[in-house]
């Protein structure tokens, strides 16, 4: 494996979703699509995001080579999974998506997706170190405020109203640029440090090694680090600092 390759989100999938249809027909029902302005996306329900986010997951599946059930990573996720359906009433589900890219993203529902080549780089308490990353995101609400953003900032919004009045009909051709700004977009130094202590105490909870959250960040420094300038780090602060403040909480 190149182990260069940058963790960045979902470039393919976004590129593929913006330049031809899915194989998956993305239909969305009334209680689904953009909201109408800023001000209609900022009222956004959790009910809204989490439903957003579902079928986002799912667009993203159909346009991703998902390992399949006797896949040796989809093997090793389902055990380093085992026990983790929910996480303080957040339903999670996961798969693996087969690319060589070293990667991992949360959606506001509990999809959880990692990358093949995430988990040859990392053991298995990295992995789930990683994990407990994406959901701090989710639980701290940096996911919910990512969809309100790009909704209430889309180019292409469409005026339709849900049956509910909150929610307007999303075209197709806005998937693209709803999931670039929902998963590409940098978090902030602030979210980071968020998810890195919820991943943290995930990891004490569930009685994991947290020198793993150490030792991961350290990988991606060595791989991302050094003052590269790398797509990996247009989405991601760098981890070397994160890795020291990770390695001062173990006391």
């Amino acid at each position: 494996m190149d182990r260069r390759r940058t963790l960045i989100a979902l470039p393919g999938l976004v590129l593929a979703s913006a330049a031809a249809p899915s194989a998956l027909a993305f239909k969305l029902d009334g209680m689904l699509g953009a909201a109408k302005d800023a001000a209609k996306a900022a009222t956004l329900t959790d009910q809204d995001v989490q439903a957003y986010a579902a079928q986002m997951a799912q667009h993203a599946d159909a346009e991703a080579r998902v390992a399949p059930a006797g896949d040796k990573y989809a093997k090793r996720l389902v055990s380093l999974t085992e026990g983790l359906g929910e996480e303080k009433g957040l339903t999670l589900n996961f798969k693996v998506y087969l690319t060589e890219e070293i990667n991992a993203f949360a959606m506001a529902d509990g999809s959880i997706r990692l990358y093949s080549g995430l988990m040859e780089a990392m053991t298995d308490d990295e992995v789930r170190y990683v994990i407990g990353h994406e959901i701090g995101h989710v639980k701290k609400g940096h996911s919910r405020k990512r969809m309100q953003t790009a909704l209430a900032t889309s180019a292409t919004q469409q005026a339709a109203a849900s049956s509910g009045g909150t929610v307007g009909a999303l075209a197709e051709s806005e998937l693209g640029d709803l999931m670039a700004k929902v998963v590409r977009a940098q978090h902030s130094q602030g979210n980071e440090k968020e998810a890195d202590d919820y991943a943290f105490d995930f990891m004490k909870r569930r009685k994991y090694d947290r020198m793993a959250a150490v030792t991961a960040l350290e990988k991606l420094d060595q791989m991302f680090g050094g003052g590269q300038k790398t797509d990996w780090l247009s989405t991601h602060p760098a981890p070397k600092e994160r890795a020291e403040r990770m390695r001062a909480k173990l006391g």
